[in-house]
């Protein structure tokens, strides 16, 4: 491909705070960067991508997701096949290979649904060969990521979380990776001693790392934040994702401090998280990022992210309603929802000056999206028909850094032999951990 790429005729979503949106515009991709955004754009070298039919706008971001999991993908809760495996039960059987062929497959899969930046909850760095597995996955998988280093699950008391960080980023060559940052994955903020906490935080600190933690998971986490904001932790290098067992106080503090927030709704509410707080973080005028978060009981694009969060606030808006309440809030808007999934989430993960919105000299991240289809047609409002209409078949082109990952519908890249790999670390670790007999499938109906 070109070095310059002209999206030309499409609706354009710029989505910027200072830039308008166009029903007719072009796109120019140079060198990585949005070069130029308006309409009757010229440039003689560059290749066309003919965006008629079709809406323009900047690649979703996915502000929390643990990738390493896509293998045990949609096993879901309740009794198919067991009632809600945990990563405990086949983490722990997890192989460098199987880490690469799991990342790897995860990333494509968010590729191919038009997320263009990932960040990878990456809770399986065993020793440095997985990091090292993962950190090709990454590479290889050509989506800008931030990889959060974190220890697994099974064992978060085991040593070596800031040790390890300070190896990856002295010992591992991420700086030639110009679509990764590093980020740390703290220890949960509920659950852990605050000088524990305290310790981590000052060594990524040192390291210029964000910080992302797991907050409000659990009802013993209430006043967590207030604790933290009392040692002066908190501050605005900080992710807080969930915060669904949070008091008024630990919200408040999340504002005072500047910290951001991401929702995962649907494993919030699938995964015994707790309701997301969206109602609570509205009210404060925060404005989260989106994620996935774990592929096992939950979609694995944004599509479906950003329903489950307009659905879940307009819910309690007319649960308010019905019961006669004054002062009501506001609903939620689809521009409000499509910012969390694009701009907002690329601010809450310390990346708003790279993407998110299609502004001069951000990086090239866009996706170019059908609406001839019929599960859109016809259009009568582009960011309504993108939030409540659109789903990942309606996905055309693909853009990271300025280089197509999608082009015409389909996947660059040897995606059958990524298939492969992931078939073969599923089966193999399965087994293993005694989940399926190799197969795949259940016994059960």
């Amino acid at each position: 491909m070109s070095e310059k790429t002209l999206i030309r005729g499409g609706w354009v979503l710029t989505l910027g705070a200072r830039t308008p949106n166009y029903s007719e515009a072009d796109v120019l991709i140079d060198d990585g960067r949005i070069a130029e955004v308006g309409p009757g754009l010229r440039s003689r070298d560059a290749e066309l991508v003919d965006a008629t039919n079709s809406i323009v706008m900047p690649g979703f971001v996915d502000s929390h997701r643990h990738a390493w999991k896509s293998a045990f993908r949609n096993y879901g809760r309740g009794d198919y096949p067991v009632d809600g495996v945990e990563d405990s039960v086949y983490g722990p059987k997890f192989q460098p290979d199987d880490v690469y062929a799991s990342t790897l497959i995860g990333l494509l899969g968010a590729v191919e649904a038009g997320i263009t930046t990932v960040v990878d909850w990456s809770d399986i760095q065993v020793d440095d060969e997985y990091t090292t597995a993962a950190l090709q996955a990454h590479q290889d998988a050509g989506v800008r990521t931030v990889f959060v280093y974190a220890k697994p699950t099974w064992s978060p008391d085991s040593p070596g979380l800031v040790s390890g960080v300070r190896r990856l980023l002295t010992e591992r060559p991420v700086k030639t990776m110009a679509t990764t940052n590093i980020a740390f994955g703290s220890s949960n903020a509920g659950g852990s001693g605050l000088d524990r906490l305290s310790s981590e935080w000052e060594a990524a600190r040192e390291s210029s790392l964000r910080i992302h933690v797991h907050a409000g998971m659990a009802l013993d986490d209430t006043g967590a934040l207030v604790g933290l904001a009392g040692l002066g932790l908190l501050g605005a290098d900080v992710t807080l994702i969930h915060c669904a067992h949070l008091n008024d106080a630990d919200l408040d503090t999340i504002v005072s401090s500047g910290a951001s927030v991401v929702l995962t709704p649907s494993t919030e509410m699938t995964g015994k998280l707790g309701m997301p707080p969206l109602q609570k973080l509205l009210d404060r005028r925060i404005r989260p990022g989106l994620g996935v978060d774990n592929e096992g009981e939950a979609p694995g694009d944004i599509f479906a992210q950003m329903r489950a969060t307009n659905s879940v606030q307009h819910a309690a808006y007319f649960d308010l309603k019905l019961a006669g309440k004054a002062g009501l809030p506001n609903l939620l808007t689809t521009r409000d929802v499509i910012r969390y999934a694009t701009l907002d989430g690329a601010r809450a993960v310390g990346l708003g000056d790279v993407t998110g919105s299609l502004e001069s000299g951000k990086r090239a991240d866009v996706i170019v999206l059908r609406t001839d289809r019929p599960n859109v047609f016809p259009i009568n409002d582009p960011i309504g028909a993108v939030v409540w209409g659109m789903d990942t078949s309606n996905l055309d082109w693909v853009f990271v850094d300025g280089k197509a990952l999608m082009r015409n519908g389909a996947l660059e890249g040897d995606v059958a032999n990524v298939r492969e790999m992931a078939t073969t670390a599923q089966t193999r670790v399965a087994v293993a951990s005694g989940l399926m007999a190799g197969t795949g499938l259940s016994d059960k109906p």
